[in-house]
Formats: C-alpha cells, structure tokens, sequence
C-alpha cells in the first residue's frame, strides 16, 4: 500500500506486537473516530483533538486505518502538521475558532435557561483557551515585511 508523503517525513510509529493490544488500541480509534464524526455536528464536542486521538490509536493497530487518515483530504494534512511540528496552521486555527463561535452562538441562543447559558460560556471559554495555547506552525509560504 502506498504511503502519503507526511508518512515518510515523520518518523515511523509502529504497529504494537500484541493482537489483543492492537484490537484495544483499534477499538478506542474508532471511538474516537466517532465522537470526532459526531463533533462535527454537536456544538459542544471538539472534532480535531478526537480525530487526532484515532489517528494515534490507529497508528498503533492498523497501518490501512493510519494511512486512509493520512491521506484524507481534510484530516491527513492536521494529522500530518501535528506529528512533524506539533502544531497546528494558523488557518486551521482560525477555521477552528470560526466553527466554535458559530456553533456556540447558535446553542446560547436555542438555550432557554441562564445557567445553561453560563455552562456554554464556560465550555466555550475552556476550548477557546485550549486552542490558543496550541503551537501555531508558521505558513512557509508567507513572509512578514
């Protein structure tokens, strides 16, 4: 099977050497694969850390699973920019940022309570935070004059 180019950059993780460890590792991915699926619809669940989690997951049970997310035209370059940098485009960030703010301004408003209102602040608050502290990966093709 053909390996994408971020594959070949970073440095190789290898697929664990006990079956049982393997099925667990391949069952939590695709949990995670699913809690970041339905991330994308839900306003309060995060999709990125949970899709980066799979990734992990199943960098250590399948090579066929790691590689279909390497090579997924909206997941594989995030995966990719975290395993070789550790951090993530400014774009993405921003898109990322875009997506909470859409997401959490529709909740509060469909909400009818104040203190359910405060608990998405708070929520929004947290994974804002969270954002923001993550490395932000300079764009290589952008020059600061």
């Amino acid at each position: 099977m053909e390996d994408s180019v971020a594959a070949r950059k970073a440095p190789r993780v290898e697929v664990h050497h006990s079956p049982m460890v393997r099925g667990l590792y391949f069952a939590a991915g695709l949990c995670a694969l699913v809690a970041g699926g339905l991330g994308v619809v839900l306003p309060v669940l995060p999709t990125a850390p949970f899709v980066l989690l799979a990734a992990a997951c199943f960098a250590r049970s399948s090579d066929r699973f790691y590689n279909a997310m390497l090579n997924h035209r909206i997941a594989g370059p995030i995966i990719a920019d975290w395993r070789e940098h550790g951090a993530m485009k400014r774009k993405t960030k921003l898109w990322a940022l875009l997506m909470m703010a859409l997401s959490f301004g529709t909740s509060l408003l469909l909400v009818p309570t104040f203190w359910h209102r405060v608990m998405l602040l708070g929520m929004a608050a947290v994974l804002v935070f969270f954002i923001w502290r993550v490395p932000t990966r300079p764009d290589p093709q952008r020059r600061d004059v």
